[in-house]
């Protein structure tokens, strides 16, 4: 393989990173609008910082998988790659620290127009990033980044995409908190059948790689309790997902915009079905990005349907 080939389709999966980490921002990007505090540049940026931190994840988890456990081959590619010298370990180490450092870069714009919380997310999203196949506890090893994942893309994104924006507009950004009192129940509500969604691509990608991750000893749930637990946990996380613009509409007063996102309910029935019915590596392989883009294109119409002024 090309050197741009494994540096983008291997290490980059621009169309894995990239949907899953716009989905929510766009989620918080609708509930801004909705409530007039609508900035796109504090959230553009810290968009940004969020992708990069969630790239550096994944150059992370790449790295543990060949420097660790080289004798797995899950992503043979990569291993044929450091045999010959089209990629090293030096340059997968400088691509983590480039990511981590370049999020870095967005602080101070951030701490201007938003105050000192946003370290908080700052910190959070890099320690869940890093931790998932980092350090002596990583998470992922021991089952743990279904919930995980759930809380980062369905809550943690949503929130700081909507306190960017907010804090821009508030008289002092440091006072933010004071200002307003609380952030908005609905800013915690609203992405969670995003993340919902977000996590099934991690499942999709728990069944193509059990084997491998059993070689490893990660303890994913397909690992332990076999491909049949995360087939339910994607079943049951799509009719939640699928279910959920009711409870906007009936429950937290949105407009019936809010039911937007079920035109993609079709695709997600076809990766539900083919993910319930196949578990080969290359049936599964195209599954990992049409979730992701799914999970894209549910963010989108429901920031609209949230941001839809009339009923």
């Amino acid at each position: 393989m090309s050197h741009r080939k494994i540096w983008v389709d291997l290490l980059l999966y621009p169309g894995h990173t990239l949907p899953t980490a716009a989905a929510p921002a766009l989620v918080g990007l609708g509930l801004a609008w909705h409530d007039h505090v609508f900035d796109f540049m504090p959230a553009f940026v810290g968009f940004l910082a969020s992708w990069l931190v969630h790239i550096g994840g994944v150059f992370t988890d790449n790295y543990v998988l060949v420097t660790k456990t080289p004798q797995v081959r899950e992503h043979p590619e990569l291993n044929d790659a450091l045999e010959n010298g089209t990629l090293t370990r030096f340059t997968l180490r400088c691509a983590i620290v480039a990511c981590f450092a370049l999020a870095l870069l967005t602080g101070p714009y951030l701490l201007k127009v938003a105050g000192f919380f946003v370290v908080v997310f700052g910190v959070l999203g890099v320690v869940s990033s890093w931790a998932y196949a980092g350090g002596p506890l990583a998470y992922a090893r021991h089952g743990l980044a279904d919930p995980i994942f759930f809380v980062m893309f369905g809550v943690v994104a949503v929130v700081g995409t909507y306190y960017v924006q907010a804090a821009s507009h508030a008289l002092s950004p440091l006072n933010w908190y004071l200002v307003h009192a609380a952030l908005p129940a609905d800013a915690f509500i609203l992405g969670l059948p995003v993340g919902a969604l977000v996590t099934n691509v991690l499942l999709i990608d728990d069944i193509r790689d059990h084997e491998p991750d059993r070689r490893k000893g990660w303890l994913t749930g397909a690992v332990r309790f076999g491909i049949g637990w995360n087939r339910g946990e994607i079943i049951v996380l799509t009719a939640f997902a699928y279910l959920a613009p009711f409870w906007f509409w009936l429950g937290r007063g949105f407009s019936p915009w809010v039911l937007l996102p079920l035109l993609t309910l079709p695709q997600a029935v076809s990766v539900a079905r083919t993910v319930a019915m196949r578990d080969g590596f290359e049936d599964l392989f195209p599954m990992t990005p049409k979730a992701a883009f799914l999970s894209l294109a549910y963010g989108a119409l429901l920031a609209i349907g949230i941001a839809a002024p009339f009923a």
